[in-house]
């Protein structure tokens, strides 16, 4: 196989070195803005015959999609084989209808605008809600791959806790987590009304009185439904819940958010970096980019 470089565009360190055990080296680029908003990149490393990977989380994607452009461009033109993409959190796959008419379908088009430019792509738990796969929507080959299994082996260390999901799609993947570690677990209802107005209603959780809550989901932004779900337990009594998902995105000010709403510990997947992290997804990522690779020899 061709020798392999990965570039850690936006400092996944724990992944970066989970796929440097391929093995791969670790290209250096530069990659900037000037005062005027354009991006300056440049590849410093020699990737001629190389098989090259960029590591770049896309949340927050306006600032980062033309400099990742711009380097996979650069990559070529310096003689790299093949250019992949990990993306740990992949944006632009909420907009999956029209709502309204005259609407963008940015799914579509940022799926379109990657494919153009990559190789292959190999992604962690992607919004796929009215798409059921990533061929449906992208045009290269994209893995998408999922942190369950990683959330479950944490599940494992909670002891007397029991699961709470934050609407009734959370259920099956609650479920999931819940059950191999022998958890009890409640799924709320949601009624939302707006970005930052979120009703919650949850079943009976009398039989749970003494036992932590841990409330689950896959993204955190604002945090507002998560907030108004502790609201909801800590009048209920309960007391050092915590709260896991797999991408800490968190918008301004939801960190602090959970934590006055009641939150005594908040643990992610390392997707996107955050002080957070607690769950590494590095191996699971550099098998999936083995596989890549090697689908291309």
């Amino acid at each position: 196989m061709s020798a392999v470089t990965v570039f850690n565009v936006n400092g996944h360190d724990g992944i970066v070195a989970a796929l440097q055990s391929l093995p791969a080296t670790r290209g250096e680029c530069v990659v900037r803005h000037f005062p005027d908003g354009e991006s300056y990149v440049r590849v410093l490393s020699d990737v001629a015959g190389q098989h090259t990977v960029i590591l770049c989380g896309l949340e927050y994607p306006d600032e980062k999609c033309l400099p990742l452009l711009f380097l996979s461009r650069a990559l070529r033109e310096r003689g790299a084989v093949s250019v992949g993409l990990v993306a740990p959190y992949l944006s632009y796959m909420r907009q999956d209808k029209r709502f309204h008419e005259g609407e963008a379908l940015t799914s579509k088009h940022f799926a379109r605008l990657l494919s153009d430019h990559l190789d292959w792509l190999v992604t962690i738990d992607p919004h796929l809600h009215r798409y059921h796969a990533m061929h449906e929507v992208y045009t290269i080959p994209a893995q998408a791959l999922h942190a369950a299994p990683l959330l479950a082996g944490w599940c494992h260390t909670l002891g007397d806790a029991f699961l709470v999901g934050p609407d009734a799609e959370s259920e099956q993947w609650v479920k999931a987590l819940a059950e191999p570690a022998g958890l009890p677990y409640v799924i709320a209802s949601k009624q939302r009304h707006g970005d930052r107005d979120v009703v919650i209603s949850l079943p009976d959780t009398a039989h749970l009185v003494g036992k932590t809550p841990v409330l689950i989901d896959d993204v955190i932004s604002s945090g507002m439904t998560m907030r108004v779900t502790l609201g909801v337990l800590r009048e209920r009594g309960f007391t050092g819940m915590r709260v896991a998902c797999v991408h800490a995105l968190l918008a301004e000010g939801a960190e602090q958010g959970l934590r006055d709403a009641g939150a005594t510990e908040l643990v992610s997947v390392n997707t996107i970096v955050h002080g957070s992290n607690h769950i590494d997804a590095g191996a699971l990522v550099a098998q999936a980019v083995k596989q890549q690779l090697a689908e291309l020899q």
